[in-house]
């Protein structure tokens, strides 16, 4: 399971303090593999109530990162602090829920098997229990299916339960990483919709994907990583006016060869090619995206 992240903007170096304030504080969080470096100098803030995005390729260090945040792996240096705490105390922990990438599943026990034992190694047991494996079968939309083997279980629906456990024992945050890998297009919306109710709830969503278009929908704040380092952090708003580059409006003309102009106001440009009085016959404008600020830090594209 995975956990962590916040929602006001707040990052700092890797000189500065641990932010204690912060649902998750990261300084200078380094880890290697040999020669290989995996994750490299990271720093970041998540306040308290923040989905906070890491996005970027496959490789890039997003999963190395989150089992650094939850005291799976040891840092070779740097700082983390997870609602204050060391989270790799067995206090800290009971605050985090983690789903991570590689789905941690037992696929001979049912569903509702499956979360009653991550609720007992939360400490629930009882009423409580019953009480929140109702509930997070509900969430997972798998209610009707509880006392079926999770080897029957589809590639959604285990994605789906996945998440389910590491909620079971009610975390205020959350870890997902890349929680739609492999979904079909009905699960991927039941994910979306999951984390949007889990976001009015007020909990802290550190959410990791190489999906551009998840990190605009669903992260108040998105930090962009590759080759273990953190390029830039921000909304998307800032990141796109920062490094996105200006707007392209292509026009097809009647009777004169097609234009494609840069600008920052497509709208401001297409009145004034409409007052020009000039004959087109089509008009499209795109707009900065998050692939093209990854292609402009990286010199590649998001999905290499």
């Amino acid at each position: 399971m995975v956990l962590a992240a916040t929602r006001r903007p707040g990052s700092s170096r890797g000189s500065e303090a641990l932010t204690t304030t912060a649902a998750l504080s990261v300084r200078d969080l380094r880890k290697s593999y040999g020669a290989t470096v995996a994750v490299d100098g990271i720093t970041f803030d998540v306040a308290r109530g923040e989905s906070f995005g890491l996005l970027g390729p496959n490789g890039a260090g997003k999963s190395t990162t989150i089992n650094l945040l939850v005291g799976a792996l040891a840092p070779d240096s740097g700082e983390v602090r997870v609602d204050g705490g060391d989270p790799a105390s067995a206090a800290t922990r009971l605050s985090i829920g983690v789903a991570p990438q590689s789905l941690a599943l037992y696929e001979e026990l049912t569903g509702d098997e499956n979360l009653a034992l991550f609720g007992r190694l939360y400490g629930l047991g009882g009423a409580k229990l019953a009480e929140r494996v109702d509930w997070a079968l509900a969430f997972a939309g798998l209610a009707d299916r509880r006392r079926d083997r999770v080897k029957a279980y589809s590639g959604g629906m285990k994605r789906r339960l996945n998440m389910a456990c590491a909620l079971v024992h009610d975390p205020p945050v959350l870890l997902f990483d890349e929680p739609t890998v492999g979904v079909d297009p009905q699960s991927r919306n039941h994910i979306f919709d999951s984390i949007e109710s889990l976001q009015s709830q007020g909990r802290t969503i550190l959410y990791t994907t190489h999906y551009m278009e998840e990190a605009e929908r669903l992260c108040d704040r998105v930090a962009i990583v590759d080759h273990g380092k953190v390029l830039a952090i921000g909304t998307v708003e800032s990141l796109l006016a920062g490094h996105g580059g200006t707007s392209v409006v292509e026009v097809e003309f009647e009777d004169a060869p097609p234009r494609r102009i840069e600008t920052a106001r497509p709208p401001e440009a297409v009145a004034e090619l409409a007052r020009s009085g000039a004959k087109f016959t089509a008009i499209r404008v795109e707009r900065p995206t998050l692939e093209s600020v990854f292609l402009k830090l990286t010199g590649r594209r998001l999905r290499d």
